[in-house]
């Protein structure tokens, strides 16, 4: 065929559909500005989100924080629901958690959208979850990316991951070196499953029952299972750095977010290879969510604890004599606060009792 007779091949015959994607940045702009600090500078659409450091010059030693993450296969269940208005908060919430356990504050938060095919609606919802966590957790939403991958995902099909930056004054931040036996464990209640686990609970609880999942459960309180399943990741930072910055800041040792590997996996991270933490799994009442995950997929509770939250969503290793102060200020603010366990001479394990 002669050049002559080649029809041209545009980005969108190709899949991509740029005003789609003009049309989804002018639907979430105004979430996007809704999450500004008094240190952003420009708007959003440009090539880089810029945050001023002035404010670190009254720091004695500034250090950033950073972390990154994604929501994981819980999108599978936004999807199979057609509801995305969380998942973006669960996005939020795994980075800032992450990066609070260093007593960081969350200063600024970029997103990924990977997407098979751009709807702005869909985005929109997405984004105004992302818009919430970076409310909640007090930190500008400076920049982001959309992006289409058609014949690589489904039309319907998405991906999240994040990154959010914090600062913390190196003589505030947090180390586990300085945990000692006799120290306590306050326990912070999660609000769910938070986004860990998901592979296993959708093929334990959903797959095969699609058709049941947004019926009304008795025992969910009312609720239906999608519902109980989608509650997004609590967010920690509000209430946890007012007591980091007052009376009781010097009493907090270490904390640990409970995310993938439980608290077995992830409040060792919290100790030093001279300690143990002993945990009390009577100290606080276990969701019955988390019941009727073990029951249909036959868990243990050692694989349980080894796997999913069970409840307690933050850890906080503090000073024994400053312990009931700290979860009072806890519980003031909205906090369920539970003092599950103590620091005793060990190898940086985490031991049940």
């Amino acid at each position: 065929m002669s050049d002559e007779g080649k029809r041209p091949i545009t980005y969108r015959d190709a899949g991509v559909d740029t005003q789609e994607g003009a049309r989804a940045v002018e639907g979430i702009r105004e979430a996007v500005r809704s999450t500004y600090r008094p240190e952003v500078i420009g708007d959003i659409g440009g090539f880089g989100g810029l945050f001023s450091a002035a404010a670190f010059k009254q720091m004695a030693d500034p250090v950033m924080v950073n972390g990154t993450d994604g929501v994981g296969t819980k999108l599978k269940l936004a999807q199979l629901l057609d509801r995305h208005d969380t998942v973006g908060i669960d996005l939020v919430a795994m980075c800032v958690n992450d990066i609070l356990v260093t007593g960081a504050e969350p200063l600024f938060f970029l997103d990924y959208i990977a997407i098979g095919k751009l709807d702005s609606e869909r985005v929109a919802a997405i984004v105004s979850g992302i818009a919430e966590g970076c409310r909640q957790a007090g930190c500008a939403l400076v920049g982001g990316e959309m992006a289409e991958h058609p014949g690589v995902m489904a039309d319907d099909d998405y991906d999240l991951s994040g990154f959010c930056v914090g600062v913390v004054d190196r003589p505030r931040m947090l180390d586990r070196d300085t945990v000692r036996p006799g120290d306590v464990v306050l326990g912070l209640a999660s609000s769910g499953l938070h986004s860990n686990g998901f592979s296993l609970v959708r093929r334990a609880l959903v797959d095969g029952h699609e058709g049941e999942i947004e019926l009304p459960r008795v025992d969910l309180g009312g609720v239906s299972l999608g519902d109980a399943l989608l509650v997004p990741t609590r967010i920690y930072v509000k209430t946890v750095l007012p007591v980091l910055a007052g009376t009781y800041g010097d009493s907090v040792r270490a904390m640990a977010h409970i995310t993938g590997g439980g608290i077995t996996e992830n409040l060792d991270r919290a100790l030093p290879a001279t300690c143990d933490a002993v945990v009390h799994t009577d100290a606080w009442k276990t969701p019955h969510l988390f019941d009727l995950v073990a029951d249909a997929a036959s868990l243990p509770a050692e694989e349980m604890l080894r796997t999913f939250n069970m409840g307690i969503g933050m850890a906080l290793i503090v000073d024994a004599a400053s312990a009931a102060g700290i979860a009072a200020e806890l519980g003031a603010t909205g906090e369920s606060v539970f003092e599950i366990g103590e620091i005793v001479e060990g190898s940086g394990s985490v031991r049940y009792a």
